[in-house]
Formats: structure tokens, sequence, C-alpha cells
């Protein structure tokens, strides 16, 4: 199945001069992100995780699935302000500015192998900045994987001291 099949480019979204890869077509065709989701645990498995760990809120249309199909805990990933408990916070650069993400302190630490999930790779801050909670938490990154990397906007370059799984590159 060509899952490229089942993403849009919608021009200048949300601001002129922005290309958007709308992923949702995917996951409303079953087969298609069943199949996306068993390769991506494929891959992901090789790595030995111990938790899965996603950012809101796409990171969330992988995370949860990948989770129940590794048999793993999920961690969520949450903006500042939207847990309850003690938080570890990193804050990272946006396209567009600075954001805040949080993680419960007690859901990570020594010991813990997780998979970082994201949908789409792009400048890698994201991706970076869930790096560094593992590290303030002691925990080991075993890999980060996203359903798509955006190649030529070098977002491996912010994570490569990590294994880097992408289901493909545009």
């Amino acid at each position: 199945m060509d899952l490229d099949n089942y993403i849009l480019s919608i021009p200048d979204f949300p601001k002129k001069g922005i290309l958007f890869y709308d992923i949702t077509p995917l996951m409303a065709k079953p087969e298609a992100y069943h199949e996306t989701i068993d390769a991506m645990a494929e891959k992901i498995s090789a790595n030995s995780p111990t938790k899965i760990m996603a950012a809101e809120s796409r990171g969330f249309f992988f995370g949860p699935a990948l989770a129940i199909k590794l048999n793993l805990p999920f961690i969520p990933i949450r903006k500042k302000g939207k847990l309850p408990r003690e938080t570890i916070d990193v804050e990272y650069q946006l396209e567009y500015g600075m954001d805040t993400l949080c993680v419960h302190r007690d859901d990570i630490g020594a010991g813990d192998r997780l998979a970082i999930i994201d949908d789409i790779l792009a400048t890698g801050g994201t991706a970076k900045a869930m790096c560094d909670m593992a590290s303030i938490a002691k925990a080991e990154v075993a890999c980060c994987a996203f359903f798509m990397e955006l190649g030529a906007l070098g977002g491996r370059s912010k994570i490569s001291k990590y294994p880097v799984i992408s289901m493909f590159v545009k």
C-alpha cells in the first residue's frame, strides 16, 4: 500500500508560504492506518523501548496506538498547564516562537527506554525537547520515530545522537 496516497499537501496553511501535510486521510482509512502502525511498531520494537512517549496533539495520532500494539505504557507530553501533578518542563523553539512541553515527573525515570513519537519530523524542536526531558529524568532515548520526515528542514540533525525512524522522507 502506498501510504503517500493518504497525505494531502495543503499550500499556504497555516500561513502563506507553508506547505502543510494533512495526514488525517490516513486515519480515515483503517487499512492504511493499521498498516502504518504495524510497520512503525516493527521498526520501534527493534530498539527495545520500555515506554512510548508522544507530544500532543498530532503525536497522539500514533503514540497510543503504538503503545497498545507494543503492549507498553503510553506517556503523554502536554503543553504547559495541562498536567495536574509535578512536571518536568522544557521550553523549545517553534517555527513561530517559543513553547513549553511538560511530562509528569513520576512518569519517566532512570531505567526507562523511551520511544519518542511524533507525526512529522520537521525542524526537530519538539523531538529535541522530548529528548531533553528524558535526559533530565535520567531516562534513555531508545529511538525517535516519525510517520514522515521533512528532510529539507534538517530536524534530524537536532536528534542525530539517537536512532531515528521515519516511515518516509519528503
